[in-house]
């Protein structure tokens, strides 16, 4: 509204003394200040912004690497079942070796397997955060998987795990001694198998306590040896990692699998530590709740101490259980 030519607002500011507001003038998207000029010129992406817009591009990429790869020797592995051998054994570790460098995941390993040692089986038991725990630990020992039968229903994994010659069980009390003896069956062929006691995964920032039934097997007259595990992820985009980065790895709870991996598939510099203790022979052990105790004790410092980024050494293959020898 005007006044003799004069508007409302200049009215009110020669009353007030105070000049009339301006009009806000429109402003540019912060995107295109960062990105233009004042000149008008275009800037390079920062490097921030470059990594937003290729992140889609590193997930897809490693995705499509991944499930390439995996196609072709689902068919080889199928072959390998049919021949007697170690070839079924190799491929399968050959397999994930890949799957973890299509990924970027790079891996340490500390410490000897023991069938290096000995020709007894070994059960490997280990800490569990994180389905990476699978092409991480798959590609550097020689050994089947035993996991919760749920896995074999998942479509095209269930296919890929039972390709491996994974070891379905229930965890179901009615079931744990027919389980242990398809364990014990495996064993005696020859196989090492890969066992997670914890019966869930974790945070990584801790390793729950093990469930002592997933022992059974390491009952009877001939036990095998058992190796504790600690792995830990323990770098990220090259960085030691800590505890508000560990999600990026770990996969808990109710999270879904494929939100997790597109947050995990956009980072680089990627590593997992596995720390391989030195066996211990069951019959050594009043029962399998002491030697429960005693593999979760050795697996749960070894993992603090890769979590802390403390210094490792390999521990000494030849000595069990309070400096017993390990081997028969």
């Amino acid at each position: 509204m005007r006044h003799h030519g004069e508007t409302m607002s200049e009215l009110h500011a020669k009353g007030t003394g105070r000049s009339p507001p301006r009009r806000l003038a429109a402003r540019r998207p912060l995107l295109m200040e960062r990105d233009i000029s004042p000149h008008g010129t275009v800037l390079p992406l920062s490097p921030e912004r470059r990594g937003r817009l290729l992140a889609p591009l590193h997930v897809a990429r490693r995705a499509g690497a991944v499930l390439l790869w995996t196609l072709p020797c689902m068919a080889i592995q199928s072959v390998c079942l049919l021949v007697p051998g170690p070839a079924k054994v190799a491929h399968a570790r050959f397999y994930w070796s890949v799957v973890c460098r299509l990924l970027g995941v790079g891996v340490r390993v500390v410490g000897t397997p023991a069938y290096h040692k000995t020709s007894r089986p070994v059960v490997f038991i280990s800490n569990h955060s994180s389905w990476l725990d699978v092409p991480v630990l798959g590609g550097h020992l020689n050994a089947c998987f035993v996991s919760k039968d749920e896995v074999g229903g998942w479509p095209f994994v269930g296919t890929v795990a039972r390709l491996g010659r994974t070891v379905f069980i229930s965890r179901q009390r009615y079931a744990t001694g027919r389980e242990r003896d398809a364990m014990r069956e495996r064993l005696a062929v020859g196989d090492n198998l890969i066992l997670f006691p914890e019966g869930t995964t974790s945070d990584g920032s801790r390793v729950l306590p093990f469930r002592s039934s997933f022992f059974a097997i390491a009952e009877g007259s001939e036990p095998p040896l058992i190796q504790p595990v600690s792995v830990v992820y323990d770098r990220l985009d090259g960085l030691p990692t800590g505890r508000a980065s560990r999600p990026v790895f770990a996969w808990y709870g109710d999270m879904d699998l494929s939100t997790h991996f597109w947050r995990f598939a956009q980072h680089r510099g990627l590593r997992a530590t596995i720390l391989l203790h030195a066996p211990m022979d069951p019959a050594r052990f009043a029962g399998r709740k002491a030697l429960s105790h005693a593999v979760w004790q050795a697996v749960a410092d070894g993992a603090a101490r890769l979590r802390q980024n403390r210094p490792v050494e390999a521990p000494s293959p030849e000595v069990g259980v309070a400096g017993e020898p390990a081997y028969a």
